[in-house]
């Protein structure tokens, strides 16, 4: 049977038979003890990569996240982040759950915001309202139709934050894909921002984890969190060797996934009933993320499109009634975008 060509997300990528081998041959110890000498490899070379002192790997890009808003804060304080932002929409209410924040809910087109919203944003200081105390920025924007922030936004919310008393966190899950698309290396990215999140699990191949980067006194307060959340692992070192040839290996090719998805967003615009989302069609497709939408006058939502495709060999998402979303990645090769295509024509068309 033929595989399906999996556009679900960028999360489904699996390990090359190289990094399995890479994974095999990976010297081990216990991470909690801190004596696991592949993790410690890693985190050595991602704090190098983004420019900061000192790095933890964690399981999860939900658990980067919410280990650097816990150290960050205190039970009582407000994010200030994009409506769309993956700690608001995917990460289970985690910022209330686990570190008693509000959220502070900016709007923007393809999920950013400027210098200027913060601002207004920033409570004033006093005992009836939450402490402003954290900004979160997340590049590539998932819901922003993987949309890369320019560098000068970045740079003066992360000075208005510190201007202000504030710190800022780099939710930087896909900032790999930012990173090849603008030309910018991750660290000039990350230079301003007190803590980078990365995911190895998001198109690089790698089965597990992410990490998070910052200062060394900061990265001591993540590890005891982190053991707090329940993310301390043991042997970890079979998947930090992974990530380590993800790095080394799958950062650079990210560029055809871009390429793939701008070619399969030219497909699915040519079809009659589907429009890339408004948004993304304004600003172009930047990464390896394309939604696009369902016209009213289509007999049919998202779902049975949904169903349809799968009943033909094409996985993808609808993340609303009569929206889709595809990703590309190390898996779908562009003949396969191709079939992709062929295949969402004939399902609207049937």
């Amino acid at each position: 049977m033929t595989s399906p060509i999996d556009l679900r997300s960028d999360t489904v990528t699996r390990p090359t038979p190289a990094m399995r081998e890479a994974m095999m041959a990976a010297p081990l110890g216990d991470d909690v003890l801190g004596d696991d000498p592949t993790v410690a490899a890693l985190e050595a070379k991602f704090a190098a990569w983004v420019g900061k002192p000192a790095a933890c790997f964690v399981p999860t890009g939900t658990m980067a996240n919410q280990v650097a808003i816990r150290a960050h804060t205190e039970h009582g304080d407000e994010i200030i982040c994009h409506e769309d932002s993956h700690i608001v929409q995917y990460e289970t209410g985690a910022p209330a759950a686990l570190s008693g924040c509000m959220v502070r809910l900016l709007r923007g087109p393809r999920g950013q915001f400027t210098a200027a919203d913060v601002a207004a944003a920033i409570r004033p200081q006093g005992i009836h309202g939450p402490a402003s105390k954290l900004v979160v920025v997340e590049n590539t924007q998932n819901r922003g139709g993987g949309s890369v922030w320019p560098l000068d936004r970045c740079r003066e919310i992360a000075a208005l934050a510190h201007e202000r008393g504030l710190r800022a966190h780099l939710d930087g899950a896909r900032l790999w894909n930012a990173s090849v698309a603008s030309g910018v290396p991750m660290s000039t990215f990350a230079a301003e921002f007190d803590s980078v999140s990365c995911c190895f699990s998001k198109g690089l191949g790698a089965p597990v984890g992410s990490a998070l980067a910052g200062s060394a006194e900061f990265i001591a307060r993540v590890r005891r969190f982190r053991k707090m959340f329940g993310g301390g692992m043991r042997q970890s070192g079979v998947l930090a060797a992974a990530a380590i040839y993800a790095m080394d290996n799958h950062i650079s090719r990210l560029a055809q996934d871009h390429e793939n998805a701008k070619l399969l967003a030219k497909g699915i615009a040519s079809i009659p009933g589907l429009a890339l989302e408004p948004e993304q069609a304004a600003g172009g497709v930047e990464t390896n993320i394309v939604y696009f939408d369902l016209a009213p006058s289509l007999p049919f939502d998202g779902a049975a499109l949904v169903a349809r495709l799968k009943s033909r060999g094409v996985l993808v998402l609808a993340t609303a009634p009569r929206r889709i979303r595809a990703l590309t990645h190390l898996d779908v090769t562009r003949s396969q975008v191709e079939e992709a295509i062929a295949g969402v024509r004939a399902a609207v068309a049937s």
